[in-house]
């Protein structure tokens, strides 16, 4: 029997149950849009916030203070109270690659107008936060120097607290409530869009430093050091320079751990890079469960054939049928079974990426090479699984599956 001919004796045999043959491919069905769908979700996370670190800048760097120490437990990075708004100054003025710092404070607060409220993201800092961060205003202002440092309680907000507080109305001279504390509304940031990750950019309120410290969070120390180097400097030497002055100011003799961190843009994309291919080899593994539960449906479907079919096994051996043709006819039966499905799937797969999407508001990525190893896997499944129910099949003596009833 030739190949063609063996292709055409499966697909009539799964003709003959197509209600079974249907159910069997569901397995591969779920199984390759799961591991699709998961894989572009992954990606799409990653990519999303990768784009927002890039948009920083290539030459930011980042200052966070170091790990917190109680006895022999270490907190997380950024637990040590050890940078001061002098840091941030001394950084400005003592380093000749560095065009803007922006300290920041920050953190959750609840926030009102009128009868609306919202939980969002506020943040202290200075003027500088707008070149630093790339996040320029749109509508009003942004507060000078001066209020930074008088303690102003004026603040500039994101786009998506404009929404979630004002709707249509124009929030400019308006006055909020953060934490029961009036501010006057004097800007609003232009809207960087991508809210598809763990936070959104635009719900975000930005206010003095002074008054983040001294009344909304109570802190007399930084959560981090924006540093915004020049256009031609060595981000290498800035560190350099940036980690003899820190070590100076904090008096952290020779040999001794910093007690504070430096991180530039490639650092933390590397960083991500790796945390977000684990997270996406996690997903994928995960929806490779449901792949694996449809690959032993299929080896199951076929052995219940092998049963069902023995008689016929033992006409076609009875008049020349080879091992080896049996065997080519149910390989070929779950091979079938197993692309058709991983098709299926693969459109399956790519649509439920997209609606995801839509319903949630997040970014995905569907790529060529997810949709080839997916692919790839349901067509292995139809080999593998459907290996044994085919050599039992080759095997059966033709006397005795004459016999069978």
């Amino acid at each position: 029997m030739n190949l063609f001919e063996a292709l055409r004796v499966a697909l009539v045999s799964l003709q003959a149950n197509t209600m079974r043959s249907a159910l069997t491919m569901l397995g591969i069905i779920i199984g390759v849009a799961s591991v699709i769908s998961m894989i572009a979700i992954g990606r799409g996370a990653s990519a999303d916030v990768q784009d927002r670190i890039r948009a920083m800048g290539t030459n930011l760097l980042i200052v966070w203070p170091g790990q917190a120490r109680r006895g022999h437990v270490f907190g997380g990075m950024g637990s040590r109270e050890s940078l001061k708004p002098d840091d941030a100054d001394a950084i400005v003025r003592k380093i000749s690659s560095v065009a803007r710092v922006a300290p920041q404070v920050g953190g959750d607060a609840q926030v009102k107008w009128k009868n609306m409220n919202t939980n969002t993201r506020v943040t202290g800092s200075t003027p500088d936060y707008v070149a630093v961060n790339n996040h320029p205003v749109e509508r009003g202002r942004f507060f000078t120097y001066q209020e930074a440092r008088g303690g102003r309680s004026v603040c500039v907000i994101g786009a998506t607290t404009v929404e979630n507080l004002f709707g249509r109305s124009d929030p400019v001279g308006q006055r909020i409530r953060i934490k029961n504390i009036p501010f006057e509304v004097i800007g609003v940031l232009k809207a960087k869009g991508g809210g598809s990750s763990y936070r959104d950019p635009d719900d975000t309120i930005v206010v003095p430093i002074a008054v983040a410290m001294r009344r909304l969070f109570g802190k007399d120390y930084l959560d981090r050091i924006y540093v915004a180097g020049t256009d031609n400097a060595s981000v290498r030497d800035t560190v350099e320079e940036l980690n003899r002055l820190m070590r100076r100011r904090h008096r952290i003799r020779e040999g001794k751990d910093n007690d504070f961190n430096v991180r530039t843009q490639e650092e933390m994309l590397e960083a991500f890079s790796s945390t977000a291919r684990t997270f996406t080899l996690l997903l994928a593994s995960i929806a490779a469960v449901s792949l694996l539960v449809g690959a032993i449906g299929v080896m199951n479907i076929m052995l219940v054939s092998v049963t069902e079919r023995t008689t016929e096994i033992g006409i076609r051996k009875a008049v020349g049928a080879k091992p080896r043709d049996i065997l080519a006819q149910f390989l070929i039966e779950s091979m079938t079974l197993s692309i058709i499905g991983g098709l299926i799937g693969v459109g399956l797969g790519w649509w439920g990426a997209s609606l995801f999407a839509d319903l949630a508001g997040l970014r995905t990525q569907v790529r060529p090479d997810s949709i080839a190893l997916a692919f790839f896997f349901s067509a292995a499944v139809g080999i593998g699984f459907g290996m044994y129910p085919a050599q039992k099949a080759a095997k059966l003596d033709p006397i005795e599956a004459l016999r069978y009833e």
